[in-house]
């Protein structure tokens, strides 16, 4: 990630807000843009490696990012107007909400889903609903969701039916599943992080 685009595009979301006060969607982009850059420091171990939300050290988390963002979130919830940025940030809310991954609120992350779906529905929306279906229902109602998604050529359509699959035992299948995600992302970060699951999967 870039910091300096980020930055930049968190400016130019606050000119936006100042701008078009009354747009609940300019304010929500902008909560979500905080909430998502809040994590920054975090998402990368200092070797490079990519680190999962749920591995996520949250003290490296900016507090004051959080705050602001979960500000304009309750403000957006206050207007009752939901459209998908709107939604998006809620969701993000939640997660920055939680002081570990355990005590994550996946009901009310995927109530938000639900109404995203509605509202904004498309293939790679309902592939994140399905994490949270795998939270909330578990793995195999997630795999059924999943494998009903015209996402063949998205990496990450393939990295959730990997670890879907690892988690119930199918690791042959979940293997299978990673190389074809490793197949399709350009993103070297993200290629040695699920080369990685792979091999973990082979030593078992």
């Amino acid at each position: 990630m870039r910091e300096d685009l980020c930055t930049e595009a968190i400016r130019l979301g606050r000119l936006l807000a100042e701008l078009l006060p009354d747009e609940p969607e300019v304010v929500g982009l902008l909560a979500l843009m905080l909430l998502v850059d809040s994590r920054r420091a975090a998402r990368l171990t200092p070797d490079g490696d990519l680190v999962l939300l749920a591995d996520q050290d949250r003290d490296l988390w900016d507090r004051r990012l959080i705050a602001e963002g979960q500000a304009l979130v309750r403000q957006c919830l206050r207007r009752n107007q939901p459209g998908p940025y709107q939604i998006q940030a809620a969701i993000n809310a939640v997660h920055s909400d939680a002081s570990s991954a355990a005590t994550t609120d996946w009901l009310q992350i995927l109530q938000f889903y639900n109404q995203l779906i509605s509202l904004a529905p498309s293939p790679v929306v309902a592939l994140n609903r399905a994490v949270a279906v795998a939270e909330v229902e578990g793995p195999d109602a997630a795999l059924t969701f999943v494998d009903g998604l015209d996402l063949d050529r998205y990496h990450v359509f393939h990295a959730v039916r990997a670890d879907l699959l690892r988690r119930l035992g199918h690791n042959a299948k979940a293997a299978v599943a990673y190389e074809a995600a490793i197949a399709r992302t350009e993103n070297a970060v993200e290629r040695e992080f699920l080369r990685r699951r792979r091999q973990a999967l082979i030593r078992t």
